[in-house]
């Protein structure tokens, strides 16, 4: 079974990527998703957490925006959350991959937020990279709900710039277009992963 990485820096559109490829049919595998339910009330990373980072835990659930800015430019509490959230996330790639592979899928896509910024390519066949120009990433970032400049400024000095993410994938979904644009260009990619998919099955 053919595994390919998702990823793309912050408001590049890797989400709305992403759920294209699943109304497309593609088993994705949301990261993001993930953490959101093992910070959600009865989550596993729930009591971790609340004995690392008391303040960031309200009602039951981790406050992502309290944690944010509890470990925003403090590369050792970073790192701290990392060790024990990227486990947990693994946990539950592993059990995604196993019902896959039973299944029989051809392939599957992984949505890993910070790839490069963490492992790399390990454990992956093919990259994609979400990317869009600079300008319009900004635009999409700062339009959020509580997010600043200093905050944007932040966030982009912990990833690996764009121009870099481009050069290591495989290929690149350009969202600076029009949706109806990218989503071709998503459709033209599965056709292209299904392909690779049985070459490597009859390599």
């Amino acid at each position: 079974m053919l595994k390919v990485a998702l990823t793309g820096s912050i408001g590049m559109g890797k989400s709305t990527v992403g759920k294209m490829l699943t109304k497309m049919g593609v088993p994705l595998f949301d990261a993001d998703a993930t953490v959101h339910a093992l910070y959600a009330k009865g989550g596993a990373a729930v009591e971790p957490l609340r004995a690392a980072f008391p303040d960031a835990v309200v009602d039951g659930a981790v406050d992502r925006a309290i944690l944010s800015r509890l470990v925003l430019g403090k590369p050792d509490e970073i790192r701290r959350l990392e060790s024990i959230v990227h486990p947990l996330v693994g946990e539950e790639r592993l059990r995604f991959l196993a019902a896959a592979e039973a299944r029989g899928e051809p392939f599957v896509v992984l949505d890993i937020p910070l790839l490069f910024e963490g492992r790399g390519r390990a454990g992956v066949d093919v990259v994609i990279v979400v990317s869009a120009p600079a300008d319009q990433q900004r635009q999409r970032v700062l339009s959020r709900p509580g997010m600043t400049e200093e905050k944007f400024a932040a966030i982009l000095k912990q990833q690996v710039p764009d121009a870099e993410k481009r050069r290591l994938a495989d290929f690149v979904v350009d969202t600076g277009v029009s949706l109806a644009e990218t989503e071709q260009q998503v459709r033209d990619l599965v056709g292209k992963l299904r392909q690779k998919a049985m070459q490597q099955g009859t390599d």
